[in-house]
């Protein structure tokens, strides 16, 4: 053992022995070194540190005396430490999103892109280039000048009816093969289909809609619902990180992530939003006023109706024209009107039956037109052909309601 340490370390490491017996000398000195190595001898064989930036940093749940040790100079590790093992991968870059159609909402939306330290590239049929400069936005004049810039991610924020014009003006073949394409329709099904039809195999396709807008997220995205469908994103590779790093933006932003297909979507939307939107436009059409004696009920149908009608008209219309459940709920809703107004019918046509056969006197029934156009003189004519004989003469309107058998002047 002696001489294979001698071979890696020289005879310096081991001394000689004062005795003038060479060979009892050389077995005791090969006894304690076997049970006693000096390490010292393999120092030489340590390989070479390498710089200060391959090193972790401190760990912060360690020891003092750990501490102390990565701070003593004349301390040297062995290796680089990792506490997980392999090195954190790098964060990803930001992403370069352009946005299509730079209206009110676009600009909405590019302010949760631009808080969560992505850049935004517009463009729009209108100059908002001052809008833009103001708010660190690069504004292109046209989408084919935008689509040069090869943007990560192709955001489409034009209105439902344009929609389809818009996305087969859009030079794709300009953009990176891998782009994802996104829009924010308040209908699915529509845009799904479309860029499934247009868009390049490589393209990405998520179909998302914000379920807020610049009234309902002016404090704030908290909470608020962001449906999402992930319709053709690659698994893996850049795609999936980029698609990743989009719907993060508004889970950053405190969005309630629900992820549904278009179809699903479409259903739900149709009897929540189509609906409220539609009793909005009921409401606008009877001109309703503010009273000094408000509800809280009724304050709520005004907000409702203020909230509908700040949306054009065509918003309205794409909710029912491209949404193919729109017109079963229009019908739906038609139809629970008839039942509410046959309920309150029914209840006045047993009034009439009451005074007519159980002569149980009303005071008084004002005049007007009930359903199917007929009026109280009508009903209460038909009522007492079914159960009595013919009586006085009822004229149209009625003042009063004569007891059966009594002449019109008693």
């Amino acid at each position: 053992m002696a001489s294979s340490l001698r071979h890696f370390a020289g005879l310096a490491c081991f001394p000689a022995s004062p005795s003038p017996s060479p060979v009892s000398s050389s077995g005791a000195t090969c006894f304690l070194r076997r049970y006693a190595p000096n390490f010292c001898a393999f120092a030489a064989l340590r390989p070479i540190r390498p710089p200060a930036a391959a090193f972790c940093a401190p760990n912060p749940r360690a020891s003092p005396t750990e501490h102390e040790q990565r701070q003593d100079p004349g301390h040297q590790d062995a290796a680089p430490c990792h506490d997980d093992g392999d090195p954190p991968a790098p964060a990803p870059a930001a992403l370069r999103v352009g946005i299509v159609g730079f209206g009110n909402f676009g600009q909405f939306i590019a302010g949760g892109i631009q808080r969560q330290g992505h850049a935004v590239l517009a463009a729009s049929r209108s100059d908002y280039s001052a809008y833009c400069e103001q708010h660190g936005i690069r504004f292109f004049r046209s989408v084919d000048a935008l689509c040069k810039e090869r943007p990560d991610v192709l955001l489409i924020c034009s209105s439902i009816l344009s929609t389809e014009s818009v996305v087969r003006a859009i030079p794709f073949h300009k953009l990176r093969p891998d782009t994802i394409v996104a829009d924010v329709l308040s209908v699915k099904e529509f845009p799904r289909n479309l860029l499934l039809e247009i868009l390049p195999p490589g393209f990405g396709i998520i179909c998302t809609h914000p379920m807020f807008g610049p009234e309902s997220g002016k404090h704030g995205w908290g909470k608020l619902p962001f449906v999402y469908d992930k319709v053709r994103v690659a698994e893996g590779g850049d795609q999936a990180t980029k698609c990743d790093q989009f719907l993060s933006i508004f889970e950053q932003e405190g969005c309630r992530m629900v992820e549904m297909s278009c179809a699903e979507h479409d259903r739900y939307a149709a009897g929540s939003q189509f609906i409220t939107h539609t009793i909005g436009r009921v409401l606008s059409q009877l001109n309703l006023k503010s009273t000094p004696i408000n509800t809280k009920g009724y304050e709520t149908l005004l907000q409702l109706t203020k909230n509908t009608i700040s949306d054009s008209f065509d918003l309205y219309y794409g909710l029912f024209m491209y949404n193919v459940n729109a017109t079963e709920q229009l019908d739906n809703l038609e139809r629970a009107f008839e039942r509410v107004k046959q309920m309150l019918f029914g209840r006045l046509h047993d009034l009439l039956r009451k005074q007519i056969v159980e002569r149980v006197p009303i005071s008084a029934f004002s005049s007007g037109k009930l359903e199917n156009g007929k009026s109280n003189s009508s009903i209460v004519v038909q009522e007492e052909k079914k159960h009595v004989s013919p009586v006085a003469s009822l004229t149209s309107p009625p003042t009063t309601l004569q007891p059966i058998g009594s002449s019109p002047g008693q």
